[in-house]
């Protein structure tokens, strides 16, 4: 509700200020009105062929023109305040001062050879990949699959525990209980033993779960705590959130995946039915890449930065189990990485396409993008939550299903509860993990992370977990999604909105 109310005051002042401006207009300014309401038109106009000439995502780009053509003043105030990704220039000013460079990986070019062998194409991905983000790719050394919070968190708790250098924690949400307790009992005690922890939480998302009052108790334990673009008052760069989730032990293990610290993701209490999540441990260089997408934001907000020493390679195992890039979204940039990358991968895919995402509201181009794959007769399977956690949001999700179904994709809803897992497996051979939603959010607004696989064993323990929940869910068809007049007037409405979601 809080959260609500927050977005609801980003656009009141804009509605106040068209009610101003109308009183003025017809109070003292009436002999002059249509002059007026002419030279706005004109503006407004312009302000049209702006946003029509300019690169953006077709879906965002409508919902803005609607606004504009509706309510000019408040409209384009707006855009101008929320739409615009001139507003995170502040965001983008400190992040700039403190990027540190990738990792060094001098395997780097042979991995792409490697890859080529197999497959050119799929080369190219990695490689366009690395030269958007700036993040190289790893030999995969080693990563475990979790397809429960359930099972991930005793051996986050089992791994902090061997902490001797540093232990990075950075995630959405942290919320009091028995998860973040029994985290914060190792972490104050490594402080104590003199290893350096650092906290990172999203202060919106961690609004109504954890207090400033709770990070200054986590300080007094010798823990350094911080929050990520705290929610002073109304700004431009409101919607760039946190949404990344990370925990990095002596840069010799992270661990990733949908998993936020708090007690509905370890299944220790109900929320919306059975909470289904899924992560990995990873170990080995390609960990490297978590402690450099931690540093650039600790180093961009906090007063103390990281240790250049922390950002060395420790030795590593000489186990090879196929290849990993992991890498972070970021809305400061021009391309949505993840975004093209699920359009680029869908377009390789010959014979399967199979995504876990708990919100489906994909811009025009992915949406294409799903279906042109399911066209050519590859197996394209989404699979959703049954119990919803956010009933507008999964009202709008739902809205999608029509033309993805006539397609051929297939659309599977979870019975026991919700599915917080996101993640995508292409042929078998090569997929993603990490804390991207099939939503504008996320693949837009929100700064996320991921990581790409190819030809390593955790991709197929992602695709026997997949199946194994298949057999947990119902098959949506175009018979039981039904399509009335009515419905489709409703779907195209919430699908204009998406975006806002």
């Amino acid at each position: 509700m809080i959260k609500i109310l927050r977005r609801l005051l980003t656009v009141l002042p804009a509605i106040l200020i068209q009610a101003v401006w109308l009183y003025v207009l017809f109070k003292w300014l009436a002999p002059w009105a249509v002059i007026i309401n002419l030279a706005l038109s004109v503006l407004s106009f312009l302000f049209v062929l702006y946003l029509i000439t300019k690169q953006d995502e077709s879906t965002y780009k409508i919902l803005w023109l609607l606004v504009i053509l509706t309510f000019p003043l408040p409209g384009a105030l707006l855009y101008l305040l929320f739409g615009n990704k001139r507003t995170t220039k502040p965001l983008r000013k400190r992040l700039g001062k403190t990027l540190p460079l990738p990792a060094e990986n001098s395997d780097s070019e042979e991995i792409y050879s490697e890859i080529s062998k197999d497959n050119k194409r799929l080369a190219q991905s990695f490689r366009w990949t690395e030269s958007k983000t700036g993040f190289k790719p790893c030999v995969n050394r080693g990563a475990k699959y979790y397809s429960l919070g359930d099972e991930m968190l005793p051996d986050m708790l089992e791994e902090l525990k061997k902490a001797e250098k540093f232990i990075f924690v950075e995630y959405f949400i942290i919320e009091n209980g028995l998860m973040w307790d029994s985290i914060t009992e190792i972490l104050a005690e490594k402080a104590v033993a003199g290893v350096d922890v650092r906290v990172m939480y999203d202060d919106l998302g961690s609004i109504s779960t954890y207090s400033a009052k709770d990070a200054e108790s986590l300080r007094k334990k010798g823990v350094r705590c911080m929050p990520f673009n705290p929610l002073v008052f109304v700004k431009g760069q409101l919607n760039c959130r946190d949404h990344r989730k990370m925990l990095i032990i002596d840069g010799k293990v992270a661990f990733s995946g949908g998993v936020n610290l708090a007690d509905e993701y370890i299944n220790h209490i109900e929320k919306h039915g059975h909470w289904k999540d899924i992560g990995f441990k990873m170990t080995g260089e390609g960990v490297m890449n978590y402690v450099r997408m931690f540093a650039e934001f600790w180093n961009a907000f906090a007063y103390e930065r990281i240790p250049d020493s922390f950002l060395e390679c420790p030795e590593t195992s000489r186990d090879t189990d196929g290849y990993v890039l992991s890498y972070y979204d970021s809305p400061l940039r021009n391309d949505a990485v993840s975004n093209e990358l699920y359009i680029d991968l869908l377009s390789q895919a010959q014979e399967s396409a199979w995504f876990f995402t708990p919100y489906l509201m994909p811009g025009n181009a992915l949406l294409d993008a799903f279906v042109r794959a399911a066209k050519r007769g590859v197996d394209v399977r989404i699979i959703m939550p049954g119990i919803p956690d956010k009933k507008l949001v999964y009202r709008m999700s739902r809205s999608f299903y029509s033309v993805l179904l006539d397609a051929g994709v297939k659309i599977y809803e979870y019975t026991p509860g919700f599915v917080h897992a996101k993640a995508s497996i292409i042929d078998g051979k090569v997929g993603t993990i990490g804390t991207v939603n099939l939503d504008y959010r996320s693949l837009f607004l929100h700064f996320e992370n991921n990581s790409l696989f190819y030809n390593a064993s955790v991709l197929k323990s992602l695709e026997d977990d997949f199946i194994r929940t298949q057999e947990k869910c119902v098959e949506r068809t175009k018979e039981n999604v039904g399509q009335s007049f009515g419905k489709w007037l409703i779907d195209g409405v919430l699908r204009i909105f998406a975006p806002l979601c």
